[in-house]
């Protein structure tokens, strides 16, 4: 299992990377206690043209400062006060690409999920929707600005190989304030993978 190089988050295009992303292994390290899963869905945002991102507009806050950095880092936000969201920063400095990981298939620590999910059994739900995913890995809103080939949290390729057919896209979830844009097929899942959250085609 290799990490994915800096060269791979640092491209132009956002959607190529999100389809790439797909199948790819997600893992964090915290304090020895290794978790990781598949990403198995995700959603692209295209910056500052893309009304469904926090960048829109060239918008700059402490929160989304993050998001204007070379991409291959972190960007994990609060949402609702409650769930820890991460996404994938890419692109490169100044331009603020990012995409959200919505869910994984676990592969590693599943007990140590459990425990911080507060789950009693390793169903679906387990790592099913963004804010699973990060409760399951342990991310919360400290580790925004992380490095994606860092010892704690990093993300791999273990050879998997996602096929055309099993490759989907559909409208991205709970934009519907992006107008157009909450129209854009930025949605990418597994087919048939039943930890993906959400609609599916």
């Amino acid at each position: 299992m290799k990490k994915l190089p800096a060269s791979f988050y640092q491209r132009e295009n956002i959607l190529q990377i999100a389809k790439e992303l797909l199948g790819k292994v997600l893992v964090t390290n915290w304090n020895g206690k290794v978790t990781s899963g598949r990403i198995v869905e995700l959603e692209a945002y295209n910056g500052i043209i893309d009304r469904a991102s926090h960048a829109f507009g060239g918008r700059r806050t402490n929160r989304t400062e993050i998001m204007y950095a070379h991409g291959g880092v972190a960007y994990v936000y609060l949402c609702y006060g409650i769930h820890h969201l991460f996404n994938v920063v890419t692109h490169s400095k100044d331009v603020p690409h990012a995409i959200l990981i919505r869910a994984i298939e676990p592969i590693e620590g599943i007990a140590e999920m459990l425990v911080r999910t507060r789950k009693k059994k390793a169903d679906y739900t387990l790592t099913k929707g963004p804010g699973n995913v990060a409760k399951a890995l342990g991310i919360v809103t400290a580790h925004s600005g992380y490095s994606l080939r860092s010892k704690e949290l990093f993300i791999a390729d273990d050879g998997f190989v996602v096929s055309a057919k099993q490759l989907m896209s559909t409208a991205r979830i709970g934009v519907d304030y992006a107008g157009d844009d909450a129209l854009l097929p930025y949605r990418f899942y597994l087919k048939d993978n039943l930890y993906v959250s959400g609609k599916l085609k």
